[in-house]
């Protein structure tokens, strides 16, 4: 075989290699890729037992608690103003959880059409405030809500609290 075509088999061999793990990576990383969705989307494109991250508000007066063989377990429906799906956890729910709230539960569609949560987590709007900074920065005066005035800015806490401690 001639120095030319031994070099083409070469170089069509590293394509088919490359392609091959090129198309398996893609592969791969489909099929572990979690989506984020909305009630509304998880009702046109949601299928058993794929996992997905619903996102939406917890709906008022939709939550119930119970224990089952030892264990919590809480239902809820979550919205998005269009569409609602009944949302079934098993667990501990996170301290910031409230109807009214946004959160966002990993897990999957079950074959009746509720959601199965494995994971929720509880998001808060840009106007939460831990409590130990809220009373923190009321003490040291930097903030005064009787006067109607405007909490400062989060990313100035840490800089107002090592402030008023003599460490900045």
């Amino acid at each position: 075989m001639k120095r030319k075509y031994r070099r083409l088999w070469l170089v069509g061999l590293c394509l088919t290699g490359l392609g091959s793990a090129v198309g398996l990576s893609l592969l791969a990383f489909r099929q572990n890729v979690i989506f984020f969705v909305t009630p509304s989307g998880l009702v046109q494109q949601g299928s058993p037992g794929r996992v997905f991250r619903l996102g939406g508000l917890v709906e008022q007066g939709t939550l119930k608690r119970a224990d089952q063989d030892g264990s919590s377990v809480a239902q809820f429906k979550v919205t998005d103003g269009v569409k609602t799906v009944e949302v079934t956890y098993r667990g501990i729910l996170p301290d910031l959880f409230r109807e009214g709230q946004g959160v966002v539960a990993l897990g999957a569609l079950d074959e009746n059409g509720g959601f199965q949560a494995s994971e929720v987590l509880a998001k808060h709007d840009e106007n939460y405030m831990p409590p130990d900074v809220e009373a923190a920065l009321k003490k040291l005066g930097y903030w005064n809500p009787a006067t109607g005035q405007k909490p400062p800015p989060a990313s100035t806490w840490n800089a107002l609290l090592a402030k008023s401690k003599g460490t900045s």
